[in-house]
């Protein structure tokens, strides 16, 4: 994804996945992955920590009762706060994994002085290697950058992801049922996910060529500036690229985000009603 998004020679997904394979292996295909792989936990705790919270606590201002079912109002604020709260523990995580897949890259750019770094070598040792050497030469910006972008990927993005969630959930589950079962609940989030990622592709794309902009070269400004960069030179289609890998891998990752989330939360209330006095 971060390939087609960011780099350069890439003519659809099956040409991306052979060129990789062909120049660097398998191994090609897990760069940059500890680091997310570290963190996904606590991000995805966190984010649907917060947008739990605020429904139930949105629902105690409003009807003085924090299990009564939210209003859809209630749960497209509660989807744009954890989208806000995303991107602070997110970006920097983004950054990295994107810095890390894109460093052995080949650069063809007029009128661009490249950095003193050669293309095709890598800059980082490794993901905390980066983080060190971002924050040391770019500061507390550098490792947020891209992050306006993300917000507008992800205020939006979660709203995608929770509304119809919780619109799938109601549909496939039952009128008998109390509860939607496992099989709705990974229906669901699967729909939702690949509805949201659709959804955030475009400016996914503009994310992803931000946080890689700086390894070599720095060509684009701002998040505008590389919307308009990037539509003059390679036309309205840039925007979508990597929609089908983001579309196909949003359905089975949030169909799990979704099961352990629900899952969870019912454990947690079995054991609190079996602990009451």
């Amino acid at each position: 994804q971060t390939r087609l998004q960011a780099g350069q020679g890439y003519g659809n997904t099956l040409n991306c996945v052979l060129t990789v394979y062909r120049n660097e292996s398998v191994a090609g295909f897990f760069k940059g992955m500890s680091f997310p792989l570290a963190s996904i936990a606590v991000y995805s705790s966190v984010v649907f920590g917060v947008f739990s919270n605020t429904q139930r606590l949105l629902s105690q201002l409003r009807h003085g009762d924090p299990s009564r079912t939210p209003a859809l109002a209630d749960t497209a604020l509660a989807s744009t706060v954890a989208g806000f709260v995303s991107v602070g523990i997110g970006n920097p995580v983004d950054l990295v994994k994107i810095r890390l897949q894109m460093q052995t890259q080949p650069y063809i750019e007029a009128n661009i002085k490249p950095k003193p770094t050669v293309p095709g070598f890598p800059v980082y040792q490794g993901p905390i290697h980066c983080f060190r050497t971002v924050l040391q030469k770019e500061g507390i910006a550098g490792i947020y950058r891209g992050a306006g972008a993300m917000l507008l990927r992800d205020v939006p993005g979660y709203c995608l992801y929770f509304i119809p969630y919780t619109f799938f959930c109601g549909w496939i589950t039952p009128d008998e049922c109390i509860s939607p079962n496992a099989s709705s609940i990974w229906l669901a989030g699967g729909v939702a996910g690949a509805i949201s990622w659709a959804f955030a592709t475009p400016m996914d794309v503009v994310k992803s060529r931000l946080q890689a902009d700086g390894v070599y070269l720095n060509k684009y400004k701002g998040t505008l500036d590389c919307i308009l960069q990037s539509y003059q030179n390679e036309g309205l289609k840039v925007f979508f690229r990597g929609i089908t890998v983001n579309t196909v891998r949003g359905f089975p990752t949030s169909s799990a985000m979704f099961l352990g989330y629900e899952l969870s939360l019912k454990a947690m209330k079995r054991d609190q009603t079996e602990t009451k006095p």
